[in-house]
């Protein structure tokens, strides 16, 4: 069985509501070019081939192309984990047994890949269409992890080729490394805080309960996101040493 090992239930959400009743609004689709609402009935798929020329394709004719949604895992091959490229990770999810019966096989295939250290590539179908599935052993459970096709990673060239790589002298790496030392850590996502999520909590529970929201004026505003934005300055400090 497969169980999605992430959740959003807790993140605040809002919903567009109108000002004047307090109810919640609905959306509707509209013609880009006349600005005519248009029905469910009239409602078709496209795919653009150029700007502005769609070719129509049909409900049916997407479902005689779609693939069956299970949970089947057809495993296809078992590979050392560090071989997996991070870029191609994508959604996690819990790989449980199937029942009592499946759970002698399940904690076999489990222990021989700790033992062996690989990862298993399976194939499996979701909401229609097929991932590819790297499951893993990270305790007592199954870790699946669909995978990323390659035509939906960029090309880290478009990016980098044209960086020259600067002059780096012996002390600059010593430097740096000083500050890698002094920062070094464990890893602990405990430690992680979402803190605009918490601000959003703390507005809604005050707006909730009738109190007065005090806004900063735009020069305070503005400060407060340069101070909180993240700035790479180890490097320019290197550079100036």
């Amino acid at each position: 069985m497969l169980y999605p090992a992430t959740t959003a239930a807790e993140k605040t959400r809002f919903h567009m509501i109108n000002r004047e009743t307090g109810n919640r609004l609905k959306q509707q689709m509209v013609d880009s070019e006349t600005g005519d609402v248009v029905e469910d009935g009239e409602k078709a798929r496209g795919y653009e081939l150029r700007k502005g020329k769609y070719v129509e394709v049909e409900k049916e004719e997407l479902e005689a192309v779609q693939i069956e949604s299970n949970h089947t895992i057809d495993i296809e091959s078992f590979v050392p984990r560090d071989e997996i490229d991070r870029r191609y990770l994508n959604h996690p999810y819990y790989v449980a047994p199937d029942g009592k019966a499946a759970l002698d096989a399940f904690a076999v295939i489990r222990d021989a890949m700790k033992d062996r250290e690989r990862v298993a590539l399976a194939k499996i179908v979701l909401t229609n269409r097929e991932h590819i599935i790297a499951i893993e052993p990270p305790g007592k459970s199954l870790l699946g992890t669909t995978l990323r096709y390659p035509y939906e990673l960029r090309d880290e060239d478009q990016f980098f080729d044209d960086i020259k790589s600067p002059k780096i002298t012996k002390d600059m790496v010593e430097l740096a490394g000083h500050i890698l030392h002094t920062k070094a850590a464990h890893f602990d996502p405990s430690k992680f805080k979402d803190e605009y999520e918490t601000a959003l909590k703390a507005l809604v529970k005050r707006k909730a309960s009738g109190k007065t929201i005090e806004l900063p004026e735009p020069e305070e505003r503005s400060e407060a996101i340069q101070n909180h934005s993240a700035e790479i300055i180890w490097i320019a400090s290197l550079r100036s040493q």
